[in-house]
This record gives C-alpha cells, sequence and structure tokens, in this order.
C-alpha cells in the first residue's frame, strides 16, 4: 500500500503536456513511424529485387 501512495505522490509532480503540445507530439510519432515504415519497405523491395536478379 506505501507503494502505491509513493506512485500517487510521485505522479502528482509530473508535468504534463498541455493538448496542443500532445498533438504535435503524436503527429511527430506518426509522421517518424510512417517515414521509417516506408523507408524500409523500400530497402525490402531493392534487396528482394536484386536478389531476384541474381537467383532466377
Amino acid at each position: 500500500m506505501n507503494f502505491f501512495k509513493n506512485v500517487s505522490r510521485e505522479m502528482k509532480k509530473v508535468s504534463w503536456p498541455g493538448g496542443r503540445e500532445l498533438t504535435s507530439y503524436t503527429v511527430t510519432v506518426v509522421a517518424t513511424v510512417a517515414f521509417v515504415a516506408i523507408f524500409f519497405a523500400l530497402i525490402d523491395l531493392g534487396i528482394s529485387e536484386i536478389i531476384s536478379l541474381f537467383f532466377e
């Protein structure tokens, strides 16, 4: 029980982001994830094409 009291006390000290800031962070994360996913998909496609040239 003491643990949960300490957690509650520490959570009150946290500086939570506002709505605009949270939206900005969310857009940044989604855009970064999309960019990385597209990047690796293109790399995978390129490697697959190179391998298919040698082994077909």
